[in-house]
């Protein structure tokens, strides 16, 4: 398989020694901190965070959608990090359209919300409520879903609480669907990664989105580099923390308790 050799810069880069800070990948100005403070861990951790940009497995461009994806996802909402993998997607020529559409995905997520919280709160409710009738609403989407055989039973409960409220939901998710800006395979991936995501960690859906993935021509290899990517975006933390913990290390330096590197 064609490796990306766009990553042989950023190894240039860290041999001058002018700038040792990788070229692409998770990390922002946080690894240079690191490597004063713990040089090993650090080498060692930015080795493994930067292999699915450096493995030639899936594209450039996949694995920056991917990176924008976890990002921009509602368990994370990391605007530097959103930002960072906006800029090396549209290096890798992706379009608008393709990076909107990661975008709907990431935002369609909240849909778990429903799905979760509606199943407990029908077993919750009392017999005289279950029992009760329910405001009946138009469902043209659901109709058709059930009519294809595409309905999620996952649905079930949150669309006896509120019918109306959740066929326009699926409608919103179905016009995701329904859009040509990117091929189904990177599509399912792109759910893998979500559904697989540190803060997602749905089981369920991420086996369902396998399946479609593989269905769609998706080899276990490339499967694996999502769940890569999803490991991978754990450094955030040190991104976000490690620049915080420098300022209030500098600012206490003036008192009685220097910074130690």
């Amino acid at each position: 398989m064609a490796r990306d050799d766009s990553t042989r810069g950023s190894r240039g880069e860290r041999a001058t020694g002018a700038s040792r800070r990788p070229a692409t990948g998770p990390w922002d100005e946080a690894i240079d901190q690191l490597r004063k403070w713990d040089p090993e861990w650090a080498e060692t951790c930015l080795r493994m965070t930067t292999n699915p940009w450096a493995s030639g497995v899936l594209p450039r461009k996949t694995v920056e959608l991917i990176s924008v994806a976890l990002s921009a996802a509602s368990t994370s909402l990391n605007p530097e990090g959103t930002r960072r993998h906006i800029r090396a997607a549209l290096a890798a020529n992706a379009t608008r359209d393709e990076i909107l559409m990661v975008l709907k995905m990431a935002s369609m997520m909240s849909i778990h919300s429903a799905t979760l919280g509606g199943s407990i709160l029908v077993e919750e409710l009392p017999p005289s409520d279950l029992g009760g009738s329910r405001k009946r609403h138009a469902t043209p989407t659901s109709d058709k879903v059930r009519a294809a055989g595409r309905w999620n039973p996952a649905w079930d409960s949150f669309f006896y609480l509120d019918p109306g409220w959740t066929d326009e939901l699926i409608a919103a998710g179905l016009g995701i669907d329904a859009s040509d800006a990117m091929p189904p395979k990177l599509v399912e991936l792109l759910s893998v990664a979500l559904h697989a995501s540190p803060s997602r960690l749905n089981a369920a859906g991420t086996r369902r989105h396998i399946k479609a993935a593989m269905r769609a021509g998706a080899t276990g290899e490339e499967i694996a580099e999502v769940f890569k990517l999803c490991v991978v975006h754990g450094v955030q933390a040190c991104n976000l923390v490690v620049p915080i913990l420098a300022e209030e290390l500098a600012a206490r330096s003036g008192g009685t308790e220097p910074t130690r590197e």
